[in-house]
């Protein structure tokens, strides 16, 4: 069952385009990758995502990816992640990119 939302209560999303710079896997852990995230005016920002079963760090790197930049900070292995990546909930995942390049931090509207 789907759940409906109002525009207001969806604009309260801050969903932003995000260039990853840097990324590699959490010492320790099998699902976790640590992503470093240009968001422009925002800074950069890391992101943790439990993606390693099915990514290498490496697919990520130069990639232009959608994050929810307003997500509340939360602590993984270790490690904070500031944002969340959007992917789908499917098996094998799919990242949600953009499909031209794009300033960062530029805002989903």
């Amino acid at each position: 069952m789907i759940e409906y939302i109002d525009l207001d209560t969806f604009k309260r999303i801050d969903l932003r385009v995000g260039l990853v710079k840097h990324a590699e896997r959490v010492p320790g852990s099998e699902k976790l990758i640590r992503l470093v995230v240009d968001l422009g005016e925002l800074g950069n920002r890391q992101i943790i995502a439990g993606l390693a079963k099915w990514y290498k760090p490496e697919d990520f790197v130069g990639k232009y990816i959608v994050v929810v930049a307003n997500m509340k900070p939360r602590k993984m292995m270790g490690y904070e992640s500031q944002g969340m990546l959007l992917a789908t909930d499917t098996d094998p995942p799919v990242i949600i990119t953009v499909e031209k390049e794009v300033k960062p931090g530029a805002r989903l509207t």
